[in-house]
């Protein structure tokens, strides 16, 4: 079973956001208690409507200077950023983190986002969703723009890069012209990982294409378990193995109690209707406290969670293969 953790900053009881301070030390402990990764969510500043005082990329790199081995997933919209920037920046906090960034890009618009970027409306769902694919398709491209050992460095001899081993992106796409390469070496995992939220059946292809992870709000167990075995299909339908996808669905964890979780966190695992899950919580002490002390230990007795960290990279936690092989 994978667990990762998703951190909504902004609901913490009677105030607007919690200081940098209370948020490393909460996600150092999910670190410790063994939990897979934790998602920064982010959105623009609407007032109500936004859900952390901090820009999400910035916050990741921030904890990776902090913490050794739980990944940090920061979500970062296909809307507010250019395909070049995205992926420069997540290659670099691959780097600094040592191979444990990852990027979940919903395929839902927030609201009033067209305003805030130079758009006089929102795209169509039709044409946010082929942009969409496009961008992404652009972003991992780039993060394959060089081979492993591509760049020499070598003073003495002139030659900064294996021209052989560097690959130009040349895209001139419906929504997006990009020469590439990154100006960013090849990051520890080969790419981030990367996840998908907001899902509509008319992205399913799109996600057993190209994600890592797909994040599912939590369904009926019936239907639950026919979305699993169909996004498995649809990944055997892309050529590739179907363990390459990993799905994990959101569970909502109440600030009053968790009686009764891990029985339902078992039932559904057992039932092969998932991967893991991704426990949606509020920034409170006392939540993640009894998540780690009440439902981790009784997962393990159970034999269902890990005791430690797989490896190093977050692609090693998930039991991803390095990124670029799909």
């Amino acid at each position: 079973m994978h667990l990762a953790v998703s951190l909504d900053i902004a609901s913490a009881t009677g105030r607007a956001g919690l200081p940098f301070g209370e948020i490393e030390a909460f996600v150092r402990k999910a670190e410790t208690a063994g939990i897979e990764m934790v998602m920064i969510s982010d959105s623009l500043p609407d007032g109500e409507r936004s859900t952390s005082p901090f820009e999400a990329t910035t916050l990741v790199a921030a904890l990776a200077t902090v913490t050794e081995k739980i990944g940090l997933v920061a979500a970062a919209s296909t809307v507010a950023h250019q395909p070049y920037n995205l992926a420069r920046r997540f290659a670099s906090l691959d780097i600094i983190s040592h191979g444990r960034a990852g990027w979940n890009a919903t395929m839902t618009q927030a609201p009033d986002e067209a305003d805030n970027f130079s758009r006089p409306e929102e795209f169509s769902d039709d044409d946010f969703r082929r942009r969409a694919e496009e961008y992404i398709a652009v972003v991992r491209r780039l993060w394959n723009g060089w081979d492993s050992d591509a760049l020499l460095f070598d003073k003495s001899g002139g030659r900064f890069h294996d021209p052989e081993k560097m690959h130009l992106l040349d895209h001139k796409g419906e929504f997006f012209s990009v020469r590439g390469p990154l100006n960013v070496a090849r990051s520890p995992q080969h790419t981030p990982v990367l996840v998908l939220s907001g899902l509509s059946e008319a992205d399913f292809d799109i996600a057993a294409r190209t994600a890592d992870v797909i994040v599912c709000d939590e369904w009926p167990a019936a239907e639950s378990k026919a979305r699993y075995d169909d996004f498995r299909r649809r990944v055997s339908m892309c050529g590739s193995e179907p363990d390459t996808l990993k799905v994990l669905t959101c569970i909502l964890l109440p600030s009053e109690g968790i009686t009764g979780l891990a029985d339902r966190l078992e039932e559904q695992f057992r039932a092969k209707s998932c991967d893991g899950f991704n426990i949606v919580m509020s920034p409170e002490p006392a939540v993640l406290d009894d998540f780690v002390h009440r439902v981790l230990p009784e997962l393990r007795r159970r034999g269902l969670f890990r005791e430690n960290h797989v490896g190093t990279t977050l692609r090693a936690h998930l039991g991803l293969a390095s990124g670029g092989d799909r």
